[in-house]
């Protein structure tokens, strides 16, 4: 069997911290399980956030766009090459007068890429972001090789007529996620290789654990965890997951993410 949970809202608490009842659970269900976890934050940002924890399986990051080894070691990448990305950065210029933040892998490892000028919302993520590394300014205005992941922080309104141009310009070539920001108040519209999310990650992760779906348990909150959702042979939500996720889900948990309501599901099955 393997085991998957979504990290913001789902396995970390609200204020982005793990009590010391889910680091007992997780690792005692680590030690015999397989157990992971399939987040749209970067390898170190799960490395610092998650001290403490067992991790000893393969971990889907930046929203699906990789799988790394515990370790840090690439096992699998879906990204947007170049040219393609140069077509969203001309596209959101075009249509808002702006650029999006870009997430690339660069010189072997994740690095952070934001524009010249900046609106509210932007920089209000720089803020929380300034204290890590692998954070540039890209005064070209260019795509990189291998574009992970491009984001552009707005009004839900402009957000909405983004998505929309972009699917015009670009059809099928990417794909296009909106939604609230849970830390910002504003909306944020990722665009990713059509293979780069946690649905096609899933199916990586399961040929190189050698299981099933049948055999995949997963945990979520919010919209990115709705492919898995679809996949998965065991779906659950916690208690503060959105209504659509919890639609498709098997068990919807009596939990809330504060509540530890991952590590209250293992300590329940790891009988």
């Amino acid at each position: 069997m393997l085991y998957l949970s979504d990290l913001d809202f789902t396995l970390l608490r609200s204020d982005l911290t793990i009590s010391d009842f889910t680091k007992n659970v997780w690792n005692s269900f680590a030690s015999s399980n397989k157990l992971s976890i399939a987040t749209a934050r970067s390898y170190t940002g799960v490395k610092e956030l998650l001290k403490g924890l067992e991790l000893k399986e393969p971990l889907i990051l930046l929203d699906g766009t990789i799988i790394a080894s515990a370790d840090g070691k690439i096992l699998h990448m879906s990204a947007i090459d170049k040219e393609l990305g140069d077509v969203v950065l001309e596209t959101i210029h075009k249509e808002l007068n702006s650029y999006p933040l870009i997430v690339a892998y660069e010189n072997e490892s994740e690095q952070f890429f934001y524009p010249k000028e900046l609106n509210i919302y932007q920089k209000e993520l720089l803020k929380s972001m300034k204290n890590r590394r692998r954070i540039f300014e890209n005064r070209e205005l260019r795509a990189k090789s291998s574009n992970l992941k491009m984001v552009y922080l707005t009004t839900k309104e402009d957000a909405k007529i983004l998505e929309n141009c972009l699917k015009k310009e670009l059809g099928d070539s990417v794909e296009i996620k909106s939604a609230q920001d849970p830390y910002i108040d504003c909306y944020f519209t990722t665009i990713l290789n059509p293979n780069g999310d946690k649905a096609h990650a899933l199916k990586y992760l399961e040929e190189i654990e050698g299981v099933t779906a049948n055999d995949t348990t997963v945990f979520g909150d919010s919209h990115n965890d709705i492919g898995m959702f679809k996949l998965a042979g065991t779906k659950v939500a916690v208690a503060n997951a959105i209504d659509e996720l919890k639609e498709l889900a098997d068990i919807i948990l009596p939990y809330s993410n504060n509540e530890d309501a991952v590590a209250k599901y293992l300590k329940q099955i790891n009988v």
